[in-house]
């Protein structure tokens, strides 16, 4: 589960406001992040703004040694192929935010999406189980 997109806006402000006039950012609801195409002609630009404000940089084969609390918390966006990669916020920092840079196949187009994994609750597995089934039964 990943923030909201109003307490994710406000986690990454500055990293967002960095790209003004660069990128436009649309939010992702199968996702839970900000999502941003792009032409491969910027892809430095944008690289180089993540870099300033996600100190670490993963790719296919360096995540394997992420510590756990990163594995965890990127779930879904961890899971990289070739080309991929996933840009971090410091992983012992209050709030982690990433970005999975994901090129197309046409080599053409990036796409980049922005989350953040909300805290869960002690109870969260087991509502998500509950939720599950509810899901299964129909209601």
């Amino acid at each position: 589960m990943y923030l909201n997109k109003s307490d994710l806006k406000k986690a990454c402000a500055e990293l967002l406001a960095d790209f003004n006039g660069v990128l436009s950012w649309k939010w992702d609801k199968n996702f839970g992040a900000f999502l941003a195409e792009f032409s491969a002609e910027i892809q430095d630009e944008v690289r180089s703004i993540l870099q300033r404000h996600l100190s670490q940089e993963w790719d296919r084969k360096t995540i394997r040694s992420a510590p756990d609390t990163l594995k965890t918390g990127a779930g879904e966006f961890g899971d990289l192929r070739s080309g991929q990669l996933l840009f971090t916020s410091d992983p012992e920092s209050n709030v982690l935010i990433l970005a999975a840079w994901w090129p197309w196949r046409d080599g053409e187009v990036v796409s980049v999406r922005i989350a953040s994994p909300a805290e869960e609750s002690p109870d969260s597995e087991k509502i998500g189980i509950f939720e599950r089934l509810k899901d299964l039964f129909g209601r």
